[in-house]
C-alpha cells in the first residue's frame, strides 16, 4: 500500500531522528538535503509557498524510520522582486539508514511513480557506491550540466572546534542575535543577502517553530547605520554535538569587508559553548563557484563529502534488474 502524503512537521522531526542516527555511524552518507538542521531549514523557509508540493513516503523497521523520500513536486515560486519562478521539474530529497540500503530500490521506484513524466534529478551522496549502482539501474544518469564549471553540486565541509581563533569586526560593526535583532531585521537580513528570495516573515516563523532552531544561535553582523548586513543560523544536533551552519549570507554593499569571517567564528565559539565539538558547511563545489568555497576554507572548514548529481527524463524508462 502506498503511504505517499504531503509532507508535515511531525514527518520532519522523524526524518531528523533517521539523520541523527546516520550521522552517528555514517555521516558520509547523509545526503546533501537530509542533514539534522538542512531538514529543518528547508522545511521551515518552503512551508509557507511549497506545502502543496510536497509529497513524502515513509518506510519503518520495527517502528523506527529507516528511509524516507521527500519528492518536490512542480510548483511557483514568488520572490522578494515581484518576479515569478516556475519550477517544472521534480526533485526528491531522501535518507536511507546503511543497515537497510535494499529500501533504496523502493524509494527509487516510488519517485518514479509520483513524478512520471517529469525530468527529475536527485542529489545522492557520492560515498554511496550501492546507492549509486541502484539509481543506474533504474535509468538515472549523471546530470553533466550540474557538474560544469558553474554547475551547483555541493560539497560538505566540516571542522572541529577545539582550536578557534577570535573573531574580529571592523570598526563599528556588532555582533547580534536573533532574538535581540526581531524578525522583521533578521527576514531583511535574509533577503538583502540572496534577492530575490521568496523568504518572508511567515517563513521566518515557520523557521523559528522547527526544531532544534535556537535565536540565541541565529547570528546577525549589524552595521553602523543600523543596517544587518551578515547573517547565519547555526543548528546544534545535542546527540552527535555538531553542529551545522545553513545559511550563510552577507548582504552585497558589505561584502569583502571580513565580516562573513568574523561571523562565522564568533558563531563556532557559540556552538562550541553550547555543546559541539564538530561543525560543518555545505557550499557549491564547482571551480566557478570559489567565494565560498574559499571563505570557508579560510576558517579551517575541509572538504568531507560531495553529492553525486543525477537526472532522468520524462519518457525514459528504467533498466531491469
Amino acid at each position: 500500500m502506498d503511504d505517499s502524503e504531503l509532507l508535515t512537521a511531525t514527518d520532519v522531526r522523524l526524518m531528523q531522528g533517521l539523520a541523527q542516527r546516520v550521522t552517528a555511524v555514517r555521516p558520509d552518507l547523509v545526503n546533501a538535503d537530509a542533514s539534522y538542521g538542512e531538514l529543518a531549514w528547508n522545511w521551515g523557509r518552503g512551508h509557507p509557498y511549497e506545502s502543496g508540493s510536497r509529497l513524502r513516503r515513509l518506510w519503518f523497521s520495527g517502528g523506527e524510520l529507516v528511509a524516507w523520500g521527500w519528492a518536490q513536486l512542480p510548483h511557483r515560486v514568488r520572490r522578494s522582486d515581484g518576479s515569478v519562478k516556475d519550477v517544472t521539474g521534480a526533485y526528491l530529497a531522501h535518507q536511507v539508514h546503511p543497515d537497510h540500503g535494499e529500501l533504496v530500490d523502493e524509494v527509487i521506484a516510488w519517485y518514479d511513480s509520483v513524478a512520471a513524466g517529469l525530468e527529475r534529478t536527485v542529489l545522492p551522496v557520492s560515498a554511496d557506491e550501492f546507492a549509486l549502482s541502484r539509481w543506474a539501474t533504474h535509468g538515472y544518469e549523471t546530470d553533466t550540466a550540474a557538474l560544469g564549471e558553474t554547475g551547483s553540486w555541493t560539497q560538505l565541509n566540516q571542522r572541529d572546534l577545539d582550536d578557534l581563533e577570535r573573531p574580529v569586526l571592523p570598526d563599528g560593526f556588532r555582533f547580534r542575535t536573533a532574538d535581540e535583532a526581531g524578525a522583521a531585521a533578521v527576514v531583511q537580513a535574509h533577503v538583502d543577502a540572496w534577492a530575490p528570495s521568496p523568504y518572508s516573515t511567515e517563513a521566518y516563523e515557520c523557521v523559528r517553530r522547527t526544531p532544534p532552531y535556537r535565536g540565541d544561535l541565529h547570528v546577525l553582523v549589524q552595521a553602523p547605520d543600523g543596517t544587518m548586513a551578515a547573517s547565519t543560523i547555526m543548528w546544534l544536533d545535542e546527540m552527535n554535538r555538531t553542529a551545522e551552519f545553513e545559511p550563510v549570507g552577507t548582504h552585497p554593499d558589505f561584502r569583502r569587508l571580513g565580516l562573513g569571517r568574523a561571523m562565522l567564528l564568533h558563531g563556532m565559539h557559540l556552538a562550541r559553548a553550547a555543546g559541539a565539538t564538530h561543525m560543518t558547511v555545505a557550499c557549491l563545489g564547482a571551480p566557478g563557484h570559489p567565494k565560498a568555497r574559499g571563505l570557508y576554507y579560510g576558517v579551517g572548514f575541509r572538504p568531507f563529502t560531495r553529492d553525486a548529481p543525477l537526472i532522468k527524463t520524462g519518457g525514459r524508462a528504467a533498466v531491469s534488474a
